[in-house]
C-alpha cells in the first residue's frame, strides 16, 4: 500500500469518526434550538464560514465563483445532498442511536455505490456488481438489523 493511498485510507477513517461525533452534537444543537432544520443551517452556516476563511488563507480566487456558468447543475447538488444527510442525522440519531443511524447510512451509500460503479456514474471508471460486493452490502444490512436488535 502506498504513502498516498495509506493516507487516504487515515484519513477517510478520521473523518468517519468525526461524522459518528457530528451526529449526536448536531442532534444536541437541535435540542438546545428547537428544531433540527434550523440546527442542520447552522451548523452548515459555521461549516461556510470555516471552508470560506481556509479559501481565503489558501489564496483561491474569487474568480473561481465565475467559472460556475460551464458547470452542469448536477455538480453542485453536492451541498443539497450535504444539507439533507445532516438534516437525516441530526433527525435520525435521537431515534436509532449513532451506530444503527450509521450503519442505515453507509448500507444506503453502498447500495448507491455499487449501481454508480456499475453504471460508471458520473466520468468514474465503471466496475462490475460481483458476489463479493453483494455479500458485502448484505453483510452491513446485517448488521444494520443487529445493531438494533
Amino acid at each position: 500500500m502506498g504513502l498516498s493511498l495509506g493516507f487516504a485510507i487515515i484519513l477517510v477513517i478520521a473523518v468517519g469518526a468525526a461524522l459518528a461525533m457530528q451526529a449526536p452534537i448536531n442532534a444536541a444543537l437541535a435540542r438546545e434550538v428547537g428544531d433540527p432544520t434550523a440546527a442542520a443551517a447552522i451548523s452548515f452556516a459555521i461549516g461556510f464560514v470555516v471552508l470560506a476563511a481556509i479559501t481565503w488563507y489558501r489564496g483561491a480566487s474569487i474568480s473561481a465563483l465565475t467559472s460556475l456558468g460551464g458547470v452542469p447543475w448536477w455538480a453542485l447538488m453536492g451541498g443539497v445532498l450535504g444539507a439533507i444527510w445532516v438534516w437525516a442525522a441530526i433527525w435520525s440519531v435521537p431515534r436509532l442511536g449513532v451506530v444503527t443511524m450509521f450503519g442505515a447510512m453507509i448500507l444506503g451509500q453502498l447500495l448507491a455505490a455499487i449501481v454508480l460503479d456499475a453504471r460508471g456514474a458520473f466520468g468514474m471508471e465503471a466496475r462490475p456488481i460481483d458476489l463479493t460486493r453483494i455479500t458485502a452490502i448484505a453483510m452491513v444490512a446485517g448488521g444494520v438489523l443487529l445493531s438494533k436488535a
